[in-house]
């Protein structure tokens, strides 16, 4: 049964390497072998290969100076942090809140049975996120360093040690993840605000990383003194990788003991959480009145709360949203050193800058792509709208309105914070706001036009509409194109002969009537598509 529950878990895992969510069947043997493939690649090849470069830059300086223990200390601990961040947030939905919880515990099978399953795809997942990180810097000490039976033993007891750790911190984590998220209401926001402030740390730390290690090395010794005396556990946790009979008694001791911590804290409380429903607390009811609103802003409220409750619409097709004032306020506080910069670069053809400064503007409102997948997210539930007494057109304008506001108003912010810094005429300015309005207008409507005439309505997971669609593909790179153009025309193409105002207009000009053409096929022929579909 262990075996039995264990592979159902895995399969769920992942679900969409056997399983095809766009033609809602199974995927063919080539389609299964090529996936598997192709996630072998990344873990392997990609994350072992960044781990196994670092291990290579770190292992030899750090041995030489006698700093084995700082080198396994320094690796391990990168083990358990990806090790965690990979099964925290499976630890929360496979243990403690998985949707087939009522179902397995109404079946004749022992709950340390459900709870063993559950915790040995914990176990698996953390394994395969820490190991590519421990294994590659266990092989490179053994190639880099002098090896002996203890040195052996000591990478591979660490390497099971990390595991289990691993798993021991993931459920803890996880026991707390799965606390919150039952009284939380708002989860789509949280879930926006977690995952932007962890993209932000990794961005940090990625291009601070050269910095750091070259600072590690320069005062390898400085550092291991103080980590030493002031994190004792540390030393003894690195030494373990260095063959330390006694450091990996104690350390297998320690873990061993939060290991069986957890265990019994877990039992005591698993089918509590399992079987919660979150908070249910009755709420009295009060006579409101209720503001009666036109057709126009109740679609758009309607378009404004799907947005809002996908963490995965949020994040995948409004990111613009959060980097343009972002952006804005960067330019705000470096924008004098920014300018001076491209001027030394671009300052022999006058306006290249400004063209720049609008281009990025654009650039960014680009990434909102929020009327790509529109259409494709009413999924079956289509024929609702189309049986409301309100025009399709009413329908599509709502869904063009939300982009226009999500976009336009972030824009118009970094629009802002471009003309305190930089020096325009008011011709000039007029022209810098409204180059970018058109396009936000333009990536709006085109996104709305490849969504009526490429839907995918026949979806299992809204992940597909969102991501792996057509419309949002060509929506994606489209923008990108069109401030590639944008500068390139103005740069390399003679655009510059023109002057800022004469080309921005000419430019302004297109997109204004390309913005005109989709208008009117939106209303005409796009209305006629949407309800038929």
């Amino acid at each position: 049964m262990l075996k039995l529950l264990l592979k159902k878990q895995m399969t769920e895992i992942f679900r969409n390497y056997f399983y095809n969510p766009k033609k809602n069947t199974a995927r063919s043997k080539a389609g299964i072998i090529g996936y598997i493939i192709l996630f072998i690649a990344i873990m392997a090849g990609l994350l072992g290969g960044m781990f196994t470069y670092l291990s290579m830059i770190l292992c030899a300086p750090l041995s030489a100076a006698g700093m084995d223990w700082l080198y396994f200390a320094l690796m391990g601990l990168l083990s358990v942090l990806l090790g965690v961040f990979g099964s925290v947030f499976n630890t929360y939905s496979c243990l403690y809140l998985s949707k087939d919880n009522d179902l397995l515990l109404s079946m004749p099978i022992s709950v340390n049975v459900i709870m063993a399953s559950r915790l040995l795809t914990v176990y698996l997942m953390g394994l395969m996120y820490s190991i590519v990180v421990i294994l590659p810097a266990v092989i490179v000490y053994w190639v880099t360093a002098t090896v002996s039976a203890g040195v052996i033993l000591g990478g591979l007891l660490l390497i099971l040690l990390i595991s289990a750790f691993v798993l021991t911190l993931s459920c803890a984590l996880g026991w707390v993840v799965a606390k919150i998220s039952l009284k939380l209401k708002n989860k789509s926001f949280i879930t926006v605000i977690i995952s932007l402030a962890f993209f932000g740390g990794y961005y940090f730390f990625y291009f601070k990383a050269q910095t750091l290690i070259q600072d590690l090395l320069a005062n390898a010794s400085v550092y291991g003194e103080k980590i030493k005396g002031a994190a004792y556990p540390l030393y003894l946790f690195g030494r373990v990788g260095a063959g330390d009979a006694f450091a990996m008694a104690v350390v297998s001791a320690v873990v061993m003991a939060l290991f069986g911590l957890m265990w019994v804290l877990i039992s005591h409380s698993f089918l509590k959480i399992a079987t919660s429903s979150g908070n249910t607390a009755k709420k009295v009811y009060k006579e409101t009145a209720v503001k009666q609103k036109s057709i126009a802003a109740a679609l758009l409220t309607k378009e404004f709360g799907r947005f809002t409750a996908s963490p995965n619409y949020m994040l995948n097709c409004g990111l613009g949203i959060i980097l343009l004032p972002i952006a804005g306020v960067m330019l705000l506080w470096q924008g004098g050193t920014v300018i001076s910069v491209l001027n030394e670069i671009f300052g022999e053809r006058a306006g290249c800058v400004p063209v720049l400064l609008c281009a990025t503007v654009c650039t960014l409102a680009s990434m909102n792509d929020m009327t790509s997948p529109s259409v494709s997210l009413e999924g079956k539930s289509l024929w609702l709208m189309q049986s409301l007494p309100v025009t399709p057109w009413q329908v599509l304008r709502a869904k063009l309105s939300m982009q226009m506001i999500l976009s336009g108003i972030p824009a118009l912010f970094c629009t802002a914070c471009i003309a305190f810094i930089y020096p325009f005429t008011p011709l000039e300015l007029l022209l810098a706001v409204l180059v970018p309005m058109l396009y936000v207008l333009f990536s709006a409507l085109f996104g709305l036009f490849l969504g009526l005439k490429m839907p995918n309505l026949n979806w299992t997971s809204e992940i597909t509409p969102i991501k792996q669609s057509a419309p949002v593909t060509i929506a994606l790179f489209s923008g990108f194109g069109y401030t590639v153009l944008l500068c390139a025309g103005y740069m390399f193409l003679n655009g510059w002969k023109l002057s800022f105002v004469g080309y921005m207009s000419l430019f302004g000009a297109v997109t204004l009537g390309l913005c005109g053409l989709l208008y009117f096929w939106l209303k005409k022929r796009g209305s006629k598509l949407f309800a038929g579909l």
